[in-house]
């Protein structure tokens, strides 16, 4: 269970702590914040509401921690990482718990995350070997006008403090894939863990504190973003914001300062189909790609446009699939579970009901039970329609026919977001065509929109983000060249004639 067996320490009575300076602590607000199961929609976890001034002893830690671990060898940085990925992958039962009970992510995906963490970091800690173990060697009479009088070598170096705030619906994942690159490449790591999702976190935390990382390195501070967001996120000691979310993260990039920023903030993933694609390949990815995990998603399939020619033939193989998604608890594997707040669950009902008011067509009855919203496909919908431009973040998915392709990619490339889109068709010309016209990170041909595997590179355009992620993209990003120049008095050419005379 959570908070028990190796874990007892990380829990005080009914709070888990938090963690700063390789000890779990609590904080001196003497308060906690709750976190609310969705499917119960009670308190099921507390978390300690950390103060600006515990975040300010955690920063001046990170900071100290630094320096010490960039003198670290890369060697021993990648075996604290496969020993705390080892750990994690262990104790994966207690913290896939913690993932149904306070984000009611279905057991056996809980578990999969879990899992797919301690490999994340484990791949991480051999591609920072590989990558940072390589520098670069330039000559200066590559440029003309140039003798060869400069040996120019260059190495990368950690920028410092990273600051990691993953979402909730990936809360182990998107943590350990900000955490490990962070530490691979030499900096220390600050982590504010969504509220749903924290407990999760905390859990994961405490494998890299048993990993035997060096004090202070590592900190996971909880609380309100009210309280320590804004402090955080601009606070001078951070050298480096990675951040996975929706629209704080534009707030955040404008208050950060001249820091590198890895953003991810979401999209509206459109799937094309075109007149000769295989149907069934469709439906499943349609539905594999617009509801698992009850569509709460950043690369959820979020609308579909589908040529009119084939749009029917489509609909109803869709809604004989949707027919057969189980909805119920998470702890049961069920298929579709509640989303994640009621606020959330109200915006999702708003989208549908706007839908309805302007005629979109209904493929299943609209049904809500608390958080919990059955699965729900709306056909013909327009334009005009909120659904047809918002991300819902649940499961409910627009249809909108299309009578070319060029109205398909318009409407792609006219949502303010640009994540990542699909399209589906026979021809592999007409889909690169496509791939090149569509403004988004990245172009699944054939399947549904996929984060992953994590070291393929991940990215948005427009409003869907800054910057790259996948394992190499992250360590590269946290790190910056650093260069030594040795000029020589006299040119000098290798094997080259002259040599003594020079001496």
């Amino acid at each position: 269970m959570a908070g028990t067996g190796i874990f007892t320490e990380i829990l005080d009575g009914e709070v888990y702590k938090y963690y700063s300076d390789g000890e779990w602590r609590t904080s001196s607000s003497g308060k906690s914040v709750a976190i609310i199961n969705p499917t119960t929609r009670k308190t099921q976890y507390k978390v300690q509401a950390c103060t600006q001034e515990e975040v300010n002893k955690v920063m001046e830690l990170a900071k100290s921690a630094q320096k010490s671990w960039a003198k670290t060898p890369l060697w021993k940085r990648a075996e604290l990482l496969h020993k705390a990925a080892a750990i994690l992958k262990d104790n994966k039962a207690p913290i896939a718990e913690s993932l149904v009970k306070e984000i009611a992510k279905p057991a056996k995906d809980s578990v999969t995350e879990v899992v797919r963490s301690g490999d994340l970091i484990s791949y991480c800690a051999e591609e920072g070997v590989r990558i940072l173990g390589e520098g670069k060697f330039l000559l200066s009479d590559s440029f003309p006008g140039n003798e060869r009088t400069k040996y120019c070598l260059t190495s990368k170096i950690p920028l410092g403090v990273v600051l990691a705030i993953p979402p909730f619906n990936y809360p182990v994942n998107l943590a350990v894939s900000k955490i490990a690159p962070a530490l691979i490449a030499g900096n220390s790591l600050v982590l504010k863990p969504p509220t749903q999702g924290a407990v999760s976190c905390l859990h994961m935390v405490h494998c890299f504190h048993l990993a035997g990382f060096p004090k202070g390195l590592i900190s996971c501070i909880t609380g309100k973003g009210s309280e320590i967001g804004d402090f955080l996120t601009m606070h001078p000691a951070v050298n480096c914001i990675s951040f996975t979310g929706g629209d704080t993260g534009v707030s955040i990039s404008k208050k950060a300062g001249m820091i590198p920023l890895q953003m991810e903030l979401g999209g509206k993933d459109a799937c094309i189909v075109l007149e000769d694609a295989d149907l069934d390949l469709v439906a499943s990815n349609i539905i594999k790609g617009g509801f698992s995990y009850s569509g709460q998603r950043c690369t959820a399939v979020k609308v579909v446009l589908v040529m009119e020619s084939v749009a029917d033939e489509l609909v109803e193989k869709v809604k004989a699939k949707v027919a057969k998604l189980t909805v119920g608890p998470p702890e049961e594997n069920c298929d579709i579970t509640a989303v994640v707040s009621e606020s959330s669950a109200n915006f999702i009902e708003g989208l549908v009901m706007d839908a309805k008011d302007k005629g979109a067509t209904f493929c299943q009855e609209y049904k809500r039970d608390g958080n919990l919203i059955w699965p729900l496909l709306l056909d013909n919908v327009r334009p005009d329609m909120r659904i047809a431009w918002e991300e819902p973040f649940g499961p409910v998915l627009p249809v909108l026919r299309i009578n070319s392709v060029e109205e398909g990619i318009n409407h792609c490339n006219a949502s303010n977001f640009g994540l990542q889109g699909c399209v589906f068709t026979k021809d592999i010309n007409k889909a690169m065509l496509i791939s090149d016209a569509m403004e988004t990170g990245t172009v699944q041909i054939n399947s549904a929109p996929a984060r992953g595997p994590d070291h393929f590179p991940f990215q948005g355009l427009k409003d869907s983000g800054i910057g790259s992620q996948g394992v190499t993209n992250s360590i590269n990003l946290m790190t910056k060249v650093k260069t030594t120049v040795i000029n020589l008095p006299t040119p000098s050419y290798a094997m080259g004639a002259g040599f003594i005379s020079r001496l």
